[in-house]
């Protein structure tokens, strides 16, 4: 008898042994692990994350209408003064407890928040603002990180000093894959991870580093475009020699766009080609080095640009400046290039950055003559300024959409920036 119990068990073990490979392809193959380069906490989480486990008060679709989430419905009250939001009855964040308005952690600059009753907030702001919706879009989150009625709810948190390294999600519906998040602080520490096997997808920005990966049999490579970010040249128009339309025309045109075609799709305006408010008439952008020169000569000859123009960029588009640069150099602008650290560097001329777009093409905080903090190029339009008004004092989108389209036609014939290319991204994914 103990003889026999002794094979059984033996058998057992070795079947086990045996079998548990085939039981961890078939229970955990589907759980994806997705790399992220950035430091983040709580508090900072990209939207990427945050909209997997919860949602906002509102939902903005593809047609640029503002629709419930949370909320159920919402009044007007005072000509876009004040809102009153009513929370969908029967709601629990993922922990099984009620979510109420009083869950609601709303801190706005010049808006005072109520809430009279569990099922009603309202906000009362000092101007009116008849898009103001259309900022509560942004997945609300319980600490640490519960949400409500979100397709994910978040199993497990890891972190390293004070910062985020792994965020474990299981799924709230059964055709999807459990998800984990793993972050790290550069490119090439991201890079390694999935070379060693520690994730299964990432992102990259870079043709070069997405073709490392094209011949790797159990690994593909997917280019697309991030329509969120545009490569931009801005202009202070505060500097004399920039604060004539002509030179900034010209500066344009010598901007060598196809030798950017390999880092991304040209750009034609501020506002994305996937945004219902976008514009597709605009003319669209040339490059043509003799003319930039022969119209930017006459400022040269004149001693407009004797002095050095402050150019700044960022590392990972130097390579375009460089190029931007030395066109300049040709036509007799001289130019100082250097590198910042900094987000928005206070002291420029010229600087070479990517723009996040705003969801919604209100983009009054940008390019508005009153906006000191996010008017980087110190531009001053009287009729821009009318657009970008009129644009947000009312949510019907038919409206909104004519001041916009007249917005990118009027920005892009006065260029306070040039817009260059929306990024390629190359996902690579294990198979």
């Amino acid at each position: 008898m103990m003889l026999l119990s002794f094979f059984i068990s033996f058998f057992i073990v070795i079947s086990l042994i045996s079998v548990t490979p085939y039981l961890d392809k078939v229970f955990f193959s589907r759980k994806e692990v997705v790399g992220l380069v950035g430091t983040y906490t709580i508090d900072t989480l990209p939207e990427e994350v945050l909209r997997k486990v919860s949602h906002g008060l509102v939902f903005i679709n593809e047609k640029g209408e503002t629709i419930p989430a949370l909320a159920s419905s919402w009044e007007n009250i005072g000509n876009g003064r004040e809102f009153k939001f009513h929370i969908k009855p029967g709601l629990t964040w993922d922990d099984g407890k009620e979510f109420s308005a009083k869950d609601l952690n709303y801190n706005f600059r010049d808006v005072t928040v109520e809430i009279p009753d569990k099922s009603t907030v309202v906000l009362k702001l000092q101007k009116p603002l008849p898009i103001a919706p259309t900022y509560l879009t942004r997945p609300v989150i319980k600490y640490p990180l519960h949400g409500v009625i979100g397709l994910y709810k978040v199993d497990q948190i890891r972190t390293s000093h004070g910062a985020i390294t792994e965020i474990f999600l299981s799924p709230n519906k059964k055709d999807l894959p459990p998800l984990v998040y793993k972050f790290y602080d550069s490119e090439s520490k991201l890079i390694s991870a999935y070379k060693a096997g520690e994730i299964s997808e990432m992102t990259l920005l870079k043709k070069s580093l997405g073709d490392t990966f094209k011949d790797w049999k159990n690994t593909t490579v997917k280019r697309g475009v991030d329509y969120n970010t545009v490569l931009t040249l801005f202009f202070n128009t505060k500097n004399p020699l920039l604060a004539e339309k002509d030179v900034r025309e010209a500066i344009a045109l010598g901007i060598p766009r196809d030798k950017f075609t390999e880092f991304g799709e040209v750009a034609n305006g501020p506002i994305s080609p996937t945004s219902w408010a976008y514009n597709p008439n605009l003319k669209k952008p040339l490059f043509n080095l003799d003319q930039s020169i022969q119209s930017l000569s006459k400022f040269t000859k004149e001693g407009s640009a004797s002095a050095k123009l402050n150019f700044i960029t960022y590392y990972d588009y130097l390579n375009s400046a460089t190029d931007i640069e030395e066109n300049l150099n040709k036509a007799g602008v001289k130019t100082n290039l250097t590198l910042s650290n900094f987000q928005n560097p206070d002291q420029f001329d010229l600087m070479l950055a990517y723009w996040k777009i705003p969801q919604d093409p209100d983009q009054y905080f940008f390019w508005h003559s009153t906006q000191e903090a996010g008017n980087l190029t110190n531009y001053k339009n009287v009729k821009i300024d009318k657009l970008l008004e009129d644009g947000r004092n009312t949510l019907d989108t038919n409206k909104r959409k004519e001041q916009y389209l007249q917005f990118q036609k009027v920005i892009i014939d006065d260029l306070p920036a040039v817009f260059i290319y929306y990024p390629y991204t190359y996902t690579i994914k294990r198979k």
